[in-house]
């Protein structure tokens, strides 16, 4: 692969060496992605390199030299949608055999992707989840790189093998990304008897501290104003790291105060915690740091103790209530989010009812609430008869998004006529309204300035509202939204 760049030459915090060289054609990448906010953190990355190759982005996956799907497997639903998705782009691979296909993530995940091959043949490379190693290395082995491009690829590699990063965001999304995503925590050990999560992204491995700290600096210098630090789970976060010994101090405090120092972030969050792991110090710091906002989600999953023994989750339904009272007494305005299966192997009626009580009783802020869908290594696939009908799963999906959604009327109807602060993350072109989120993670939308010698549509492409923090007051809500006008004018 020509002459490589030594590690030491190699910043931590900087740029890659620029490298000026000659593009005969313009080359161009599409990049798909469904799934959980890793995989959304994980395209960036393999965006950021491509683009540092001299690829630029493309909308339409027919004109791309690089097309990468990145995927979900933890339901059956995004399962089949990549499924779909490859077989569409089967024809125009046949049809262009030189462009690059690749697929990503937990579809691949961290075993032998043989079998993917003989399922898919005309699919060119098969990434793990977070490691797009693989897709330099082919590039520059098949000649689709200058020498220049090559040590660039050659240096991603190494970075990579180092559990480091150079600029996360590709440079189209620079300045324009409110909001970023930073995986602090890969993998999982927990092995919930229904999650696919340890079988395709491998064991629970803490990032290097200072790794992480770097990146953040980096995200700040390119706009972002608000990070959020993402792990599996996240409070477990430093554990198995050497540099924190036998601290006291639960490590992803240490982290958030690092992170709370760097100038440029305006808010921080992190997901998603574990009950068993939500220490007092943890939500001390959330109270504490002005930047951390006040928002923990930390799924239930169910409100039965029985079916939490089955899902192996480590704790019981009194062990949950006492965690949301401790966090409501420790983080003043807290809002707190969870997410519950329903239709998990063997559930009675019953117990789905319990399930409805804790949530009528604890009325928390946010329900992510998902039917079980049985995935193949799970502990709940070998074990459990899948008893339940798609029917009755659906059934009962709907019977909580609909207790849900009367809880959050209730609760939002508080803010009428009060005024919230809002971090501005961009521009609705089909409302003509500006969007942002409270700091316990409340959508709001709200009207541009109303300038006589414009269009009221065209108000709101003053791209100074971006990033900002807005006053906002609130004139009406929803169960999923509240909109209002700028308090300031």
């Amino acid at each position: 692969m020509g002459e490589k760049i030594a590690i030491d030459r190699i910043p931590v915090c900087g740029r890659i060496p620029h490298f000026n060289y000659k593009v005969v054609k313009q080359m161009y990448y599409h990049i798909w992605t469904i799934g959980c906010q890793m995989n959304v953190a994980d395209s960036q990355r393999v965006a950021a390199g491509l683009e540092r190759l001299g690829y630029t982005p493309t909308d339409r996956a027919e004109d791309a030299d690089v097309m990468i799907l990145n995927t979900c497997v933890v339901r059956q639903q995004p399962e089949d949608k990549a499924t779909n998705r490859l077989n569409q782009l089967r024809s125009m691979k046949e049809r262009y055999p030189e462009r690059v296909l690749g697929l990503m993530g937990c579809m691949v995940g961290v075993k032998d992707p043989a079998p993917l091959r003989e399922r898919f043949p005309w699919v060119d490379l098969f990434l793990p989840p977070s490691d797009p190693t693989e897709l330099w290395s082919h590039l520059a082995e098949n000649g689709k790189l200058s020498e220049a491009q090559t040590l660039i690829a050659d240096a991603e590699a190494r970075r990579l093998a180092l559990g480091r990063t150079d600029t996360i965001l590709p440079a189209s999304e620079q300045g324009h990304v409110v909001n970023a995503y930073l995986p602090i925590v890969l993998g999982c050990s927990h092995a919930c008897t229904y999650c696919v999560i340890p079988y395709r992204r491998g064991a629970e491995r803490s990032r290097p501290m200072s790794a992480i700290i770097a990146e953040a600096h980096q995200l700040a210098a390119q706009g972002v104003r608000q990070l959020t630090l993402l792990g599996q789970i996240v409070d477990r976060y430093g554990y198995d790291l050497p540099e924190f010994g036998r601290s006291s101090e639960t490590p992803l405090v240490a982290l958030l105060r690092e992170i709370h120092a760097i100038e440029g972030f305006k808010r921080i969050r992190f997901l998603t915690s574990h009950p068993n792991w939500m220490r007092d110090d943890l939500l001390d710091a959330v109270a504490e740091l002005p930047k951390v906002c006040p928002h923990i989600e930390v799924p239930v999953q169910a409100g039965d103790d029985e079916v939490l023994t089955r899902m192996r989750r480590g704790y019981t339904v009194d062990d949950y209530r006492k965690l949301v009272a401790r966090i409501r007494e420790r983080i003043p305005g807290v809002s707190i989010a969870t997410d519950i299966i329903v239709g998990f192997p063997g559930e009675t009626k019953a117990q789905f009812d319990n399930t409805c009580d804790l949530l009528k009783e604890l009325r928390l802020d946010k329900a992510h609430i998902a039917r079980y869908s049985a995935r193949p290594q799970t502990v709940a696939t070998r074990r459990f008869d899948d008893n339940l009908s798609h029917e009755e799963k659906e059934r009962r999906r709907k019977a909580l998004d609909n207790l849900q959604s009367d809880i959050l009327t209730e609760i939002n109807a508080r803010y009428l006529d009060e005024t919230v602060d809002i971090l501005v993350e961009g521009w609705h072109a089909r409302r003509k309204r500006w969007f942002g989120r409270t700091t316990t993670d409340r959508l709001v939308f709200f009207d541009p300035v109303q300038d006589s010698g414009r269009d009221p549509g065209e108000a709101g492409r003053d791209t100074n509202r971006l990033g900002h923090i807005v006053p906002v007051h609130i004139e009406w809500a929803g169960p999923w939204s509240l909109v209002g006008k700028p308090a300031e004018e």
